[in-house]
């Protein structure tokens, strides 16, 4: 393991910071061990200590926040490429050394220098342009289009082809077939001596290391040139270059492999063939397919990478549906995701409206067997119940007026997977009955059809009413309750979770603001007091809603007091934890305002009301959180 953090961007972008320490810190102060100077990164930023075989990284009560994969956190343990955010600085968090060695032969380098004063060098743009300046003055040139159309083959294949492993063994084969080389090697890295995957081949197909010129390749890569030299045999610099001599080597060619100036590694080639000279076409060919192939190299680590990553996210629970927060009752409802996510059980979810309660669902399907297969969510206070059947159970062609073809219900479509039931306290008793019978035999029959059809299909229902009191009233079915509260959650409120509302709100900051196209460096500390003050008695949905306000009205590079909604400075707790000077000057204006209102009204509370254009009871409740009630009544 070499633990490792590197600089994505800013003044230091490409600066590798090893984690050697059991404790570094990370902030824009000279004494930090790693020093950050951007005006977003607060002095004492965070900082990340080493326990046992993990990293966790610890905001230190960060102006800005720090942020890992997006998610802003108070601390966390880091994962291998864990994408870490200090302010506006990326960081890389990396664990392993880089990629597997590609299968295929092994090389030996030879470190002797073979190139002579006969050698061509010459920059790749500059052999394609040639190219294109023969084509002009020799258009029926035979080996060109011989070597045009094998471009065109290799271009064909590759661009079907998504693994490196994979990748690197159809250019080396295609080029084989194409140029007369006894050996070649193609070697990716991230430097000029640092190869991390490599891929030989013999044209006999022997076992033996593929002997590579370590002078040779050092120098393409470090020059971004292609190199072509026939001399190698009368090279007096090759007198120790064992290898080389043993193999009598007659002609090599190394070309760059660069994509968006990038550097991606080289491709090696030589022949032993007395016969066989290299010519400026070889190198020009050579140089074509290189270009495809870097494109092509890159594009297919890249989807490697992404294809590890998902794996990597799948196989925690990770928070990859914004299921944001680190208080004891977030934590708990993460706890119970993991306990029930591999079970095929139904689970009700009940809460307050904006909890996330579908957020949840998702979780626990994400981290199921079933993660691969259809998340079908359905909103059944949304539609009437002819619609809700339809839409649920599906229809034959002719079923009711309006249904001109077959239509497979959501039930049908999420067959494997799961299919989530949101406000389930709104379905009518005989949609219930018919969902019911659903669960019980886990079969269907569309509306107008007479085929039963089985399925295998994870429910999960979801409401914000109290089932308990509806089957008292009789508008909810007992023995449906028993079906879906096989397991049951119940989403804490924000207001029980204030702990979260920083959280939350700096992610909902950086949302809208790049939504926005707006520079929205964080929230001011007023204004975050303000907002853990507040009840939020629309939860998550209402924050969320607070803050894009905010991020699209506001003006300023920070979020203040002045930014937030009207409700949010009315009832926050009268607002205790703002400065005693603001606090005192906002509280005697609100008073002021509202003495006003009443004498124009001549104490008509409504009257009031309408003018201030407030509802009557948010007055009455202002008027007691100002401690107006004697002076109003006078």
């Amino acid at each position: 393991m070499n633990p490792r953090i590197v600089a994505v961007n800013g003044s230091r972008k490409g600066a590798t910071f090893s984690l050697t320490s059991e404790e570094i810190t990370i902030g824009r102060e000279s004494a930090s061990t790693v020093c950050l100077n951007h005006a977003s990164v607060s002095r004492r930023h965070c900082l990340i200590r080493r326990e046992h075989d993990d990293f966790k990284i610890f905001d230190l009560d960060s102006y800005n926040g720090t942020f890992v994969n997006g998610i802003p956190v108070k601390e966390q343990i880091l994962a291998h490429a864990d994408q870490v955010r200090i302010g506006s600085i990326e960081l890389l968090f990396l664990t392993e050394d880089g990629e597997q060695t590609t299968s295929g032969h092994q090389v030996r380098w030879d470190d002797s220098n073979p190139l002579t004063q006969s050698a061509k060098q010459l920059l790749p743009e500059t052999l394609l342009h040639q190219t294109e300046q023969i084509l002009v003055t020799n258009p029926a040139h035979e080996r060109m289009a011989r070597d045009l159309g094998v471009v065109l083959r290799i271009a064909t294949r590759i661009n079907q082809l998504r693994h490196t492993q994979e990748l690197v063994r159809e250019i080396l084969d295609s080029i084989f077939e194409i140029i007369p080389v006894d050996r070649g090697a193609i070697l990716l890295g991230r430097g000029e001596k640092d190869f991390s995957s490599v891929y030989g081949k013999h044209r006999d197909q022997q076992s033996y290391p593929v002997g590579v010129s370590r002078t040779v390749v050092e120098r393409v890569m470090r020059e971004r040139v292609a190199i072509l030299t026939n001399d190698i045999q009368t090279s007096e610099s090759l007198k120790t270059a064992e290898s080389l001599v043993a193999a009598q080597i007659s002609s090599l060619m190394c070309v760059p492999l660069i994509v968006l100036e990038k550097l991606l590694g080289a491709i090696y080639l030589d022949t032993s063939d007395p016969i066989v000279r290299f010519d400026e076409a070889h190198l020009r060919l050579l140089a074509g397919i290189a270009g495809m192939a870097a494109v092509s190299l890159e594009n297919a680590r890249q989807i490697e990478w992404l294809e590890e990553e998902n794996s990597r996210l799948r196989s925690t629970l990770a928070i990859e549906h914004n299921m944001i927060g680190e208080s004891p009752a977030a934590q708990e409802v993460y706890r119970f995701i993991q306990r029930v996510a591999p079970a095929k059980s139904a689970v009700l979810i009940c809460g307050e409206s904006g909890t996330g309660k579908e957020l949840a669902a998702h979780a626990i399907h994400a981290n199921s067997p079933r993660a691969a297969q259809p998340f079908v969510p359905i909103n059944c206070a949304a539609l009437t119940e002819t619609l809700l059947e339809s839409e649920l159970f599906g229809h034959e062609k002719g079923a009711f007026t309006g249904a001109i073809g077959r239509k497979q219900g959501k039930l049908e479509v999420a067959h494997g997977g799961t299919v989530f039931l949101d406000e389930i306290g709104e379905m009518t008793l005989a949609m219930q009955s018919r969902l019911l019978r659903f669960l019980q035999d886990h079969k269907i029959e569309r509306v107008g059809g007479t085929r039963s059809i089985e399925l295998d299909v994870r429910v999960i229902a979801a409401t914000n009413r109290n089932l308990e009191a509806a089957m008292t009233t009789g508008t909810f079915r007992e023995d449906l309750y028993h079906r879906l509260n096989v397991v049951k959650l119940t989403m804490p409120p924000l207001r029980d979770r204030r702990d979260d509302v920083p959280l939350l709100a700096s992610y909902f900051t950086m949302k809208y603001a790049n939504e926005c196209k707006r520079s929205v460096t964080g929230i001011t500390p007023e204004a975050r007091a303000l907002l853990q003050t507040y009840d939020w008695p629309g939860n998550i949905r209402e924050l969320e809603n607070a803050i894009e306000r905010a991020a699209v009205l506001g003006s300023a590079e920070t979020i203040g007091i002045e930014d937030l909604p009207r409700r949010v400075l009315d009832l926050a707790d009268g607002g205790s934890h703002l400065p005693v000077d603001y606090n005192t000057a906002v509280k005697d204006a609100k008073r002021q305002i509202i003495m006003n209102a009443l004498v124009q009204s001549q104490g008509n509370y409504t009257e009031a009301a309408k003018a201030l254009g407030i509802h009557p009871n948010n007055l009455h409740r202002i008027i007691r959180t100002l401690d107006l009630k004697a002076a109003a009544a006078k």
